[in-house]
């Protein structure tokens, strides 16, 4: 590998966006006070990056943010790569393996206004507009509150919001994630948490993984040992558990949330709850289950089974074929 020898600095990889620097950054951090070795960032473009005007849905979605970096990693130019885990292709990747799932920050969407509103408070005095190119979003927000307009919005966590401050829309739904990790500073903004009832959040939101080459056992170990969060990792399993048995792709309206509990007697619990939408929103598909929390993946499985048997399976017939909503 050109990346050098034992002790030289460990090389990350990383989107060019702050917030993606500010997650690689986390992630150096934490490999430093582990290693004692010294930790430097290499930012790279993606597909998606390289075309922030066109939608999400123009492109080849499997790998959009993810490719131009993983590539740095393949070719030995970096150690590793730090990715938003709900980026990455439910697919394993045949040379890269997942070395650390940090500790998971806040995985719900919040709702940002500049008067604090929650999502039954907002005004129906007239039509309000908010922005959000997500099918999950859009959907959710369309089945609770269809008097909104919703808009399509890309760019960077900055831009988003000073659409809000500017009057251009009257609100936004972000990742908690991003603004915690983040923290813009744009006057005038109230930021509102959704909670799972309202907006169910992305399978891995708020989560981040840390790829390397299956064959850099030392990567692996440093990571391993400085970085992995066991109950993230877990809870993440059984989310994309679920979005990988749906065939979903990050435009798939799919929602999931799993948390690890201990129960009274000393055992831990797994609980999942997902969700499937009509792109339209006119119908919701959701359930609960929960199991012993050693079986993630099946938990995951299990989940969407339910899911398609409910109903979704007409759902996700459509957006193979690439009908849209009904």
């Amino acid at each position: 590998m050109s990346v050098g020898p034992d002790g030289g600095p460990w090389r990350i990889a990383t989107r060019r966006s702050a917030l993606a620097k500010v997650q690689a950054r986390a992630v150096a951090d934490a490999l430093t006070e582990h290693t004692g070795r010294p930790a430097e960032l290499v930012a790279l473009a993606t597909s998606g990056d390289d075309h922030p005007e066109r939608a999400i849905e123009a492109f080849d979605t499997k790998g959009l943010f993810v490719d131009g970096t993983r590539q740095a990693v393949l070719a030995g130019d970096c150690h590793m790569v730090v990715h938003s885990y709900k980026d990455l292709p439910t697919q394993e990747h045949r040379e890269l393996a997942i070395g650390a799932v940090p500790a998971r920050v806040d995985p719900r969407d919040v709702l940002v206004t500049r008067a604090g509103w929650r999502l039954p408070t907002i005004p129906r005095d007239r039509p309000h507009t908010v922005g959000t190119s997500s099918p999950r979003r859009q959907a959710q927000l369309a089945y609770h509150r269809r008097d909104l307009v919703l808009q399509p919005l890309r760019g960077n966590v900055v831009t988003r919001l000073h659409k809000v401050a500017d009057g251009v829309l009257d609100g936004v739904v972000l990742a908690a994630a991003g603004l915690l990790r983040l923290r813009p500073e744009v006057d005038g903004l109230i930021a509102v948490p959704l909670e799972h009832g309202e907006l169910l959040h992305a399978p891995a939101q708020g989560a981040l993984a840390v790829e390397c080459r299956r064959d850099d056992r030392d990567t692996r170990r440093a990571l391993r040992t400085a970085v992995d969060d066991p109950v993230t990792r877990l809870e993440v399993a059984a989310e994309r558990a679920l979005l990988a048995h749906l065939e979903g792709g990050c435009t798939a309206p799919i929602g999931a949330h799993a948390e690890v509990r201990t129960t009274a007697t000393g055992d831990r619990r797994l609980t999942l709850l997902g969700l499937l939408a009509d792109p339209s929103g006119t119908r919701l598909y959701r359930a609960s289950h929960e199991i012993a929390a050693d079986d993630a993946v099946s938990l995951g499985r299990a989940m969407a089974r339910t899911l398609l048997d409910d109903g979704g399976d007409a759902v996700m017939a459509r957006l193979r074929d690439g009908q849209g909503p009904t």
